[in-house]
Parts: structure tokens; C-alpha cells; sequence
């Protein structure tokens, strides 16, 4: 297999230090050199943060999906609702390194279950609260900046775990199943919360992905983790929380690395856009098809996406294993992912046909979840021993630019009025990333682990 990097012996990094270190050498000790899922326990981890990553987006869109509703009910115009949209991103970016580092020191498992519990009662609390304040854009500006701070750690928490327990040549397709709890969770919010809104009112659409993420944190915890693992003693929660000597990130080191940079670039972009359209995407229906079906427009792209994300996955394993380079692959995946997707946004900003543009949103949406083949797991390509804290980097960056694009979206159309404008925006961030990617990007591990020991 080439290009992967994966023939040299490189000492761990972050985690040498850490309680996940001892597990680690537990388990040598034992005779269970091997750290990796086996094949059952994979296959029961991948349904389950499958499940995670959609009750994780359940709850994400919740606003997006309610947005007209609640700027009808609070009389609030697009650029408040840009501000109640983008505040999600102001919090979301807050917590990507923090959640990033503490996963390599104590687990990716315990901080996902951790956040997921947190943002499930706050949804669940969110449409109750605001009987008990006037303020209401004060209140659910804050309350999405709260989920932000929530839910930003999650992914850099699967980056973390995902580097750890699964195989590199088997890491693009679980990424990629993981991954499609992203489309699968706006899928069943879209749908089902499109009813929902239509039937109860928005509040139901809050309690119906706040109480279903509780269901999910409490088999997780009953079925998967054993009580010892369920616990985290303090200490080991407060060096997950800081960066001792020992541990310190060799900065200066890691960012003179070109690939480093590039994987960061092409994923702020790609987040960045990601969120724009999401934010967006219902609004941009509504308005401009106003007779048209919820259920359809809110359905139907990622419905697409999440056959497209599964055969992403396949496809680059698939090839990888067939001794291509992994870089080529990684590159060709990111290709589809932001640049052919950015065609058919363009195209969706010229089409006055609902079908058209159904079948332009679909075709976008589901090309980027190619980005899982591409740059999301290249992280893990360079340095799995800390990939949860550069990608949290990369993902903080991508809220940030998240926030700016989501908030300018809303300003472009309320001052000029056209859409294409918004998908312009879209087409020129993914353009900037795509080509970073392409320029400097590369997949054989970069050597920041000995930089770790020698501090």
C-alpha cells in the first residue's frame, strides 16, 4: 500500500503521557498489543456513532429547520435570524481544540457521551424557557451559542477515537458510515420535523431530537461501556483539560509543516460552506418555491447524500487497498467534494424550477460528503496520535468562517435581494480550500510525535 506512511514505528505523541497511555500499555501488559476494534466491536461502534452523528445533527438544524416559524412567532427579520443562526458558530468554534486534546488524553467515547448529554437536555429545556423571558432573541442567540460550545468537541472526539480504534485501511469507510449521520440526522429532522412543525408547533421539533439524543447516551452507556470505563477520576479530567510540559503541542513544529496547513485550509472552507448551506438551504426554499412541500425540499439532498457518502468510503479504501497512492486518493475524493459540488450550487442560484433545483441541491450536498474521504480523514494520515486536537484546530477555523459566512449570507440577500449572491459565496470559499489541497497536501505521517518527546 503506498503512500500511507504507515511502515515506520513512530512513538505516540499526546496520549504517551496520558491516562490513555496507561490503557494503552495495559493492554501490552496483558497480551493485547493490539489497540484496534475487532471486526464485531467496529461494526456495533460505526451503527452507534452513526446514531450519534444523527441525533448530533438532529438537534443542530432544529433552528434552521424552525427558522420562518420563529421569525413569524417572534417577529424577528433575516438579519436577526442571521444573528440567532451564526451565534451557534461563535460557540461551536470555542471548544474544537479543548474537546480535540481531551479525547487524545482520556477517550474520545467519554467526551462525546459527556456533550451529548448536556445538549440533549438543553434542547429539551430550550422551547420551555422561553415562557419565562421577553428577551427572546437575547435568549435563543445565547442558547445556540451554548449548543455551539456543546457540540463543537464532537467531531474532534470521533477524529480522536476513530484514529485510535480503527485501521488505516479501514478508517475512509467508517469515517465515511460515521460521516452519513450528518445527512441521516437532517434527513430525519427534515422530515419528520417538517411534520412535526406543521402539526405541534416548533416546540415539538425541540423535544422530539432533545429526548431522542438522551435515548442514545443512555444505551451507549448501558450497552457499550462497562461501569468502570463510565467513570473518570478528577485528575485524569483535569489533564485532559490541560496542556502540562509533558504534553505541550509543539506549535512552532507542527505549523511548519505545508500539509498541516493545507488539511486546515481545504477543512475551514469546506466546514464553512457546509454550514452555510445548512443554515440556509430551508430558507432558500421556502422563499423562493413558497407552494412547494417541506418534507420534500428538507428530504431529498440528504436522502441522496448518505448512499453517496457510503460509496465514497468504499471507493477510496477500495482503491487504496489496490495499491494507489493514498494522497492521489485523498486528493481525487476532495476534488468531487468541493469542487464539483460548488457547480451545482452555482447552478441552483440560476434555476427558477423546483425539480431543477431539488435535483442541483441534492447533487451538492451529496458530493461533499466526499470530503470524508478526503480531507477529514488526511488528518489522520498525518498524525493520528493527535489527530482530535488538529482537527479541532481545523474545525475551529471552519466555525469561524462559519459564522462570517452564514451572517453574510443573510446580509446578501436582505440587501440585494438574489440568492445567487449566497451560492457565489459558496463556490469561491470551497474554490480557495480545494486549491490549498491540492497544491501542499500530503499523506505520509508527519514527524511531530518526536517533537513531543523531546519537550
Amino acid at each position: 500500500m503506498a503512500a500511507g506512511g504507515g511502515g515506520r514505528n513512530v512513538p505516540v505523541c499526546s496520549a504517551e503521557h496520558g491516562p490513555r497511555a496507561a490503557q494503552l500499555d495495559g493492554m501490552r501488559r496483558d497480551g493485547g498489543g493490539d489497540p484496534y476494534w475487532s471486526r464485531p466491536e467496529s461494526r456495533v461502534w460505526t451503527v452507534m456513532l452513526l446514531l450519534g452523528t444523527c441525533l448530533l445533527y438532529c438537534v443542530r438544524v432544529t433552528v434552521p429547520i424552525c427558522a420562518v416559524a420563529l421569525s413569524t412567532h417572534f417577529d424577528w427579520d433575516k438579519k436577526q435570524s442571521g444573528i440567532v443562526l451564526s451565534s451557534f458558530f461563535w460557540g461551536y468554534c470555542l471548544t474544537q481544540i479543548i474537546g480535540g486534546h481531551m479525547s487524545d488524553q482520556i477517550g474520545g467515547e467519554k467526551v462525546l457521551l459527556l456533550s451529548a448529554s448536556a445538549w440533549g437536555f438543553l434542547t429539551v429545556l430550550t422551547p420551555l424557557l422561553t415562557h419565562v423571558t421577553s428577551a427572546h432573541l437575547v435568549f435563543m442567540t445565547s442558547s445556540r451559542f451554548l449548543m455551539g460550545l456543546l457540540q463543537g468537541v464532537y467531531f474532534p472526539s470521533l477524529a480522536s477515537l476513530l484514529s485510535q480504534k480503527v485501521r488505516e485501511s479501514e478508517r475512509a469507510f467508517t469515517y465515511s458510515t460515521v460521516g452519513t449521520g450528518s445527512q441521516f440526522g437532517t434527513l430525519v429532522i427534515g422530515g419528520a420535523g417538517s411534520l412535526l412543525l406543521d402539526w405541534y408547533g416548533w416546540e415539538s421539533v425541540f423535544y422530539f431530537s432533545g429526548f431522542l439524543t438522551l435515548l442514545w447516551v443512555y444505551c451507549t452507556c448501558k450497552y457499550l461501556l462497562s461501569e468502570k470505563e463510565l467513570i473518570i477520576p478528577i485528575d485524569y479530567l483535569m489533564r485532559g483539560l490541560s496542556i502540562s510540559k509533558q504534553t505541550k503541542v509543539p506549535w512552532k513544529q507542527l505549523f511548519k509543516k505545508a500539509p498541516i496547513w493545507a488539511v486546515i485550509i481545504a477543512q475551514l472552507c469546506t466546514a464553512s460552506t457546509f454550514f452555510t448551506l445548512l443554515s440556509w438551504l430551508p430558507t432558500f426554499f421556502k422563499e423562493t418555491f413558497p407552494e412547494s412541500k417541506g418534507w420534500v425540499f428538507n428530504v431529498v439532498p440528504w436522502l441522496v447524500a448518505i448512499p453517496t457518502s457510503l460509496f465514497s468510503g468504499f471507493l477510496s479504501d477500495h482503491l487504496i487497498n489496490q495499491g494507489y497512492k493514498t494522497i492521489t486518493i485523498r486528493k481525487f475524493m476532495q476534488v468531487i467534494g468541493s469542487g464539483v459540488s460548488s457547480i451545482f450550487a452555482l447552478c441552483l442560484g440560476q434555476t427558477s424550477s423546483f425539480c431543477k433545483a431539488i435535483v442541483f441541491a441534492s447533487a451538492s450536498v451529496g458530493l461533499q460528503t466526499f470530503n470524508h474521504s478526503g480531507i477529514s480523514v488526511n488528518v489522520q494520515d498525518l498524525a493520528p496520535s493527535c489527530a482530535g486536537l488538529l482537527f479541532g484546530v481545523g474545525n475551529t477555523g471552519g466555525a469561524l468562517l462559519g459564522v462570517i459566512c452564514v451572517y453574510l449570507a443573510g446580509h446578501l440577500i436582505e440587501t440585494t435581494g438574489s440568492w445567487i449572491s449566497v451560492f457565489n459565496l459558496v463556490a469561491a470559499v470551497n474554490s480557495i480550500g480545494l486549491c490549498a489541497f491540492l497544491m501542499f497536501g500530503e499523506a505520509q505521517r508527519v514527524d511531530t510525535d518526536s517533537a513531543y518527546m523531546d519537550l
